[in-house]
């Protein structure tokens, strides 16, 4: 009897650390990946600055690196929305992105934390200022 390392309705299994190459963290770290921070591709400017196609034909990447770029050249996708579109657990995602930094093929925008945004008072404050002027 062989064994099958697919089920027909499944598809081929693709182990995490097969696409990670055995890697469990981000050379980028943890909080700069958090789940809601941003991922946007790099974009071309006008100076001739980062092409369209700038790495994508690298053979160090997978093809779920160039299927984030893609995502990502879209618009922007938090980190847990690129996790679900590509159905890869979360770490996976956090070593890839960490490769596409290194390669410069995408960048990161955190959110402001809500401990750092101003408080409700202050603003109400300042509209009420602005409203008496």
């Amino acid at each position: 009897m062989t064994e099958c390392w697919f089920d027909d309705a499944a598809g081929p299994v693709v182990r995490p650390y097969a696409m990670t190459r055995g890697r469990t963290r981000s050379t980028a770290g943890a909080a700069r990946l958090n789940l809601i921070a941003l991922v946007l591709a790099q974009t071309p400017d006008t100076d001739g600055g980062v092409a369209p196609e700038h790495g994508l034909h690298d053979h160090t990447l997978t093809p779920e690196h160039v299927d984030i770029v893609t995502l990502c050249r879209r618009g922007p996708l938090s980190v847990a929305e690129l996790a679900t579109g590509l159905d890869v657990p979360v770490g996976v995602v956090r070593v890839l992105l960490g490769d596409l930094l290194d390669a410069d093929l995408i960048r990161v925008s955190r959110p402001v934390p809500p401990a750092e945004l101003p408080d409700e008072s202050i603003l109400r404050e300042v509209i009420n200022g602005l409203r008496a002027l």
